[in-house]
């Protein structure tokens, strides 16, 4: 995936169509991260400032949401669902799998809705059902 380099203008111009959202601020997050990969140290009182919030406001919702992140993404974005469907066929063992075979940073998901096909996984933004070692190196490439 690719994403636009950081700068504060094009951080306006996603701001600017959440503009009359209710409850703009983790949309507000969500987009600026899907354009530029990450959340920019800026982007905390860029957003407050827009949408009339305060700093710790924003900053709540940012660390609250495990998905949102504040370092730009690496080349390989491997998530494994954790949450209670998942682990029940297995997740937590994949994830160890996926982490020794790989070498790669693997994040706990909760529940990406696709628990009928579980364990899943979302590799670099896209979800795998029913995830082995084998579907995750596949969809890695």
């Amino acid at each position: 995936m690719k994403y636009s380099p950081w700068s504060k203008d094009a951080a306006l111009v996603v701001l600017a169509t959440l503009r009359e959202e209710k409850g703009p601020v983790l949309m507000a997050l969500q987009a600026l991260q899907n354009e530029f990969g990450y959340v920019h140290a800026e982007a905390v009182g860029l957003v407050a400032n827009f949408f009339n919030k305060s700093r710790a406001d924003v900053h709540g919702v940012l660390t609250f949401y495990h998905d949102l992140r504040t370092t730009p993404a690496t080349d390989n974005q491997i998530s494994i669902c954790v949450a209670e469907a998942c682990q029940a066929v297995g997740s937590r063992q994949l994830e160890k799998d996926v982490k020794i075979k790989f070498g790669a940073e693997v994040h706990d998901g909760y529940c990406f809705g696709n628990c009928a096909l579980g364990p899943c996984a979302m590799v670099n933004g896209a979800i795998v059902g029913r995830a082995t070692l084998d579907k995750i190196a596949k969809a890695r490439t």
